[in-house]
């Protein structure tokens, strides 16, 4: 698009993406069961990297099979006989297994990536091995952005460091930019149209930034990303998804296209996201877990996933001809929270983009990649519900035709994400019906069985806690402590980040096990973005939230301690954060303790260390934004109201009976205050030029006539 040219979006080249029916799980179970399942798609011959991760999922099979066998076989020997009703104890049993398996198999993964990130892995891609590769002018890739409701001044900073940067690598002529809005507030709708037209200005000659608002808003995000590319996919070889909080270096994102272009087979390369720019403990606390732990995390699932990995739907580049033709998302059958629209669409396009042949990679040595926590815990709960349900839907696609076993494992693993909270509760449950059924309290256990107790108590400890160690230890040994703030703050800042996952865990739990209950009894929620800026808790609206929780853990502890002192002490570790988690939530949601904790260079990270220069500029522009226009600003502001009337291209909207409509709108402001339109109403008029004209004049004349009555004046527009 040329920066002249008041038109906000290109000539239109359609194409199509049609969604495939889903099979049904019963259906596609049967059809497994009986041998007639669709097998997936192959492209050529089998690769080195599918055998050797053929192997190390066995592995990992082993790894994860070997250790729930082994603290079952534990627990059996544990268990006094005759204690309890057999059901009770098979499904304690039962859930153990389960948990002790899930367990594990984190453990796994994160002692896989250490692994990996001491010895590296030669069948991963790596953004190093393209090197600085020259480009095809063909390799034409979109960056396309979905918003809705956002912070407008830290979404278009964040794009304009995004620009700049890319401006420096010298092939910025291969990327256009898309905005792609699904606001339905005026207001913010009016101010994304001046960030936008700000923003093209000052990048200046040249620029193609692209700005579409939908004026039906469909299936959410995942209907956003499928209207760009029914629309303009055509134009492009890729496309770069980010989310509204992403921030991406020029370098990561040519090092992306690279990576395509080295490996015409991958259909999506997902970054590793840093997280940072937010400033409350809660958050700091969450940046520095996944710079320390989280890293050996992604390593490592990187390590056994290999060409089948993860799509976290932002920050990665996909393939937009195969993703046009396969990745079309068909509703799901049924009402309800597990019916209807797929919420949680990235691991199902990784899913079905595999499915038809073509590699999913997890690419963890991309530097420049950026995102955002949520602030506190409530913003981070809220976004756990919509994640939550998500998950639980797409685990009915478990047994869909041509799906990759390794999908379908990370399908269950993300319904076992929320699902293991519940099943955590339930063992506690289950143990205490044994006790109250006549069992023995592990509190009351004596000699061996008291110490295989001990064991597994040690034994699940340990592979919580492992994790965090080497997550330090890989640092330590690498010298890199120095971005951490050092040694002495390194270790005081995990003790510190560990002591805060012990506050808040039970609080994730219960809310999780509320989350799944929601979703399974058939609860709709309303999917909202989450605020992208720092806000403080207060005291009142964390009592609102968490004061029941808190009150019945007190009163549960209190109830315990009387009648029955050992479980109680049992108990504690569960209930006291419970019963904390007010001031806990108001103080962690503070940004001037997380300014104290950095100033002591507590949960310091790289970014704060030495912050990047994209990073840098982005909370620059964010901060020196100017005010955002409101609504009205649209008619009264000259620039504005050329950029309004310019952006939606030639549309002619005067027609028909939709025409006639708006027409009678727009001429009833006469007799009243443009105040009381409708929000429908203001984001019609703002998508459609002839009215806003119209709007404009007849507001105008109306205002020149009511200059000579006063009293009409006050009546019309007061």
């Amino acid at each position: 698009m040329n920066a002249d040219c008041g038109c906000s979006m290109p000539p239109v080249k359609r194409g199509a993406m049609v969604a495939r029916p889903w099979r049904g799980f019963l259906a596609g179970l049967f059809d497994l069961l009986a041998g007639r399942a669709e097998p997936p798609a192959a492209r050529g011959a089998p690769q080195p990297w599918q055998r050797a991760a053929t192997r190390r999922r066995a592995v990992l099979l082993a790894i994860v099979a070997g250790s729930a066998l082994g603290a079952t076989a534990l627990l059996l020997h544990t268990l006094p006989e005759g204690g309890g009703p057999a059901p009770l104890r098979v499904a304690q049993v039962g859930l153990f297994t389960l948990l002790f398996a899930w367990v594990a198999a984190g453990f796994a993964t994160a002692m896989m990536g250490a692994w990996v990130l001491w010895r590296g892995d030669p069948h991963a891609l790596s953004a190093r091995a393209v090197g600085r590769a020259p480009l095809s002018v063909d390799a034409r890739t979109a960056i396309v952005m979905p918003i809705c409701n956002e912070n407008v001044a830290s979404v278009f900073g964040g794009l304009r460091a995004t620009c700049e940067s890319l401006a420096a690598t010298g092939v910025a002529s291969l990327f256009d930019v898309y905005v792609l809005s699904d606001t339905n507030d005026p207001g913010l709708r009016a101010a994304e149209l001046a960030a936008w037209a700000a923003l093209r200005d000052a990048l200046g000659e040249g620029a193609r930034v692209h700005y579409r608002w939908r004026t039906r808003r469909t299936r959410r995000k995942s209907g956003n990303v499928a209207d760009f590319c029914r629309r303009w996919g055509r134009n492009y070889r890729y496309m770069v998804v980010l989310d509204a909080d992403s921030v991406m270096s020029g370098d990561a994102l040519v090092a992306m296209v690279r990576l395509m272009e080295a490996h015409p087979d991958a259909g999506i390369v997902q970054s590793a996201p840093r997280a940072c720019g937010v400033a409350t403990l809660h958050a700091r606390a969450q940046q520095f877990a996944g710079r320390v732990t989280g890293r050996l995390f992604s390593a490592g699932m990187s390590w056994w996933q290999l060409g089948e990995s993860h799509y976290w739907g932002h920050n990665a580049i996909i393939r937009v001809a195969p993703f046009m033709q396969h990745c079309a998302l068909a509703p799901l059958p049924g009402r309800g929270g597990l019916g209807g629209e797929i919420l949680s669409h990235d691991f199902v396009e990784a899913a079905l983009m595999r499915r038809a042949g073509w590699q999913v990679w997890l690419v963890d040595d991309i530097e420049g990649s950026y995102e955002q926590q949520p602030a506190n815990l409530l913003d981070e709960l809220r976004r756990d519900r919509r994640w939550c349900q998500g998950n639980l839907q797409n685990a009915r696609l478990l047994a869909e035709p041509g799906l990759h076993g390794v999908h379908r494992a990370m399908l269950f693993t993300g319904a076992m994400a929320y699902l293991s909270a519940p099943l955590w509760l339930g063992f506690v449950l289950f143990g205490s019906a044994l006790w109250l059924a006549g069992g023995t309290p592990l509190t009351s256990l004596a000699g061996g069985a008291r110490g295989g107790a001990a064991a597994l108590w040690l034994a699940t400890l340990a592979m919580l806690v492992l994790p965090r160690v080497a997550g330090v230890a890989a640092l330590l040994l690498s010298g890199a402590q120095r971005a951490y703030g050092g040694r002495a703050a390194l270790l005081r800042g995990a003790l510190l980040e560990a002591a805060l996952s012990v506050l808040t865990a039970p609080v994730r739990m219960v809310a999780h096990t509320l989350f799944v209950l929601g979703a399974l009894t058939g609860l709709k929620l309303e999917w909202k973005s989450p605020p992208r800026e720092a806000h403080d808790i207060g005291w009142g609206e964390a009592l609102r939230r968490f004061g029941p929780l808190a009150a019945f853990a007190l009163a549960l502890l209190a109830a315990l301690a009387m009648l029955e002192p050992r479980a109680a002490l049992w108990l504690a570790p569960m209930a006291l954060p419970l019963a904390l988690v007010v001031p806990v939530s108001v103080f962690t949601s503070r940004a001037s303790l997380g300014c104290r904790a950095l100033a002591q260079r507590l949960l310091m990270t790289p970014e704060e260390h030495c912050a990047p220069r994209v990073l840098r500029q982005a909370w620059h522009f964010a901060r020196h934004a100017a005010p955002a226009p409101g609504w009205l600003d649209a008619l009264t502001d000259p620039w504005l109201f050329e950029v309004v009337r310019q952006a939606p291209g030639e549309r002619h909207t005067a027609w028909g009976s939709r025409g006639r409509a708006r027409r009678r709108l727009v001429a009833a402001l006469v007799e009243r205050d443009t105040a009381r339109l409708s929000r429908a109403d203001r984001l019609r008029l703002l998508a459609e030029p002839q009215s806003m004209v119209a709007l404009r004049d007849q507001l105008a004349a109306s205002r020149k006539s009511l200059t000579t009555n006063p009293v009409a004046a006050h009546a019309a527009f007061t």
